[in-house]
């Protein structure tokens, strides 16, 4: 077999993966607003739900979301409203994305670009770089939000 530069090796590609084995999803959240905040997070439970890895790589206003007290966000009102609607919260959304185990990352480029406090981050947040979550996605898909 020949392998021409450029080109993914066999075993890379998204048809050779194991067939009950979805790609991983990174979700780029840069919006500081609770609309776009909570729907990150529904996307995020609902893969993880569905066995994917996935990733919620949060940065500039987006960071706010990754916040034990996510008040910050633009609109965070809305809350109330969402879950007087019978849907699920920010907080409880986070908590789920939390026990099937989405990895949350904090860009720490963004964390210093909006002023934001490492130590006001929920526990088990990771501080990282762009290249730490585009190697956790690897070959999957990316949404941004």
């Amino acid at each position: 077999m020949v392998i021409r530069p450029g080109r993914p090796v066999p075993s890379e590609h998204p048809r050779d993966r194991a067939p009950n084995r979805a790609p991983n999803l990174g979700i780029l959240l840069l919006s500081g607003s609770h609309d776009r905040a909570h729907y990150a997070f529904v996307l995020a439970a609902g893969a993880a739900a569905l066995g994917r890895e996935v990733v919620v790589f949060a940065s500039n206003a987006g960071c706010r979301a990754l916040l034990t007290d996510w008040l910050g966000l633009d609109d965070a009102a809305r809350d109330v409203r969402v879950r007087a609607a019978g849907v699920a919260g920010i907080a409880e959304l986070r908590e789920a994305c939390v026990e099937m185990g989405v990895r949350l990352i904090a860009c720490e480029a963004g964390l210093r670009a909006e002023a934001i406090e490492v130590d006001g981050l929920l526990p088990g947040v990771e501080i990282a770089g762009v290249a730490t979550f585009l190697s956790a996605i690897g070959t999957g898909q990316i949404a941004t939000i």
